[in-house]
């Protein structure tokens, strides 16, 4: 199996720790839908998940994304095999261009507004880990092992509570439409996924 998870990884770590010292990287290529809608810099759709505010933001993000992209791959392989890596980056990378769009369209002509962050994909790949197996205990950082479900809702309150905060250049609105997005795409590749996510709810406790 082709393990893309840490690939995405090395070269969002390389890429945000080079643009810490180098504002004009991070200027050039961080998320501004200004830029975008006015001087048709499309590529800033993606090249923004590449970017991180800071070491926290980074850390916490590919931590997360360890945790839930690698069980995500493995149960695409199952499902589509040879194709699973093109499955992979189709949810990855469509759910960093879609997580945007509502940003992009409340601030096209707000030349002051900039975000990174691989927030948006994060979530995504989170929320399909939830379609594949809800009740799966997560042990996120080594420690506190709690079911794939509350690990999820735990992640969208705090991008909620962030989000409400308004006091850094993370866009938090992202991590939601990422999360449906990932939840949608998840659920729509294969009827045995959703009949197998739905099982899995109704019998839970029984």
């Amino acid at each position: 199996m082709v393990n893309l998870t840490l690939p995405i990884i090395v070269v969002t770590a390389i890429f945000s720790i080079m643009a810490f010292n180098n504002s004009a990287l991070m200027a050039r290529y961080q998320f501004n839908a200004y830029m975008i809608y006015h001087r048709k810099q499309y590529y800033r759709f993606i090249t923004h998940a590449f970017l991180h505010a800071d070491w926290m933001h980074l850390i916490i993000n590919m931590l997360v994304l360890y945790s839930f992209g690698v069980f995500v791959e493995g149960n695409l392989a199952y499902l589509f095999g040879s194709v699973s890596p093109l499955v992979y980056l189709l949810l990855y990378f469509g759910s960093v261009i879609v997580s945007s769009i509502s940003t992009y369209r409340k601030n096209k002509d707000n030349h002051w507004y900039n975000a990174v962050g691989a927030s948006g994909a994060v979530s995504a790949v989170m929320f399909s880990s939830v379609v594949f197996g809800p009740f799966m205990k997560i042990y996120l950082y080594g420690v506190l092992p709690l079911p794939a479900v509350v690990w999820a809702a735990i992640y969208v309150a705090y991008s909620v509570y962030a989000g409400r905060q308004m006091n850094d250049n993370i866009n938090h609105d992202a991590h939601l439409w990422g999360g449906l997005y990932g939840l949608a795409f998840t659920l729509v590749l294969d009827p045995r996924v959703a009949g197998n996510f739905l099982d899995q709810l109704i019998h839970f406790g029984r």
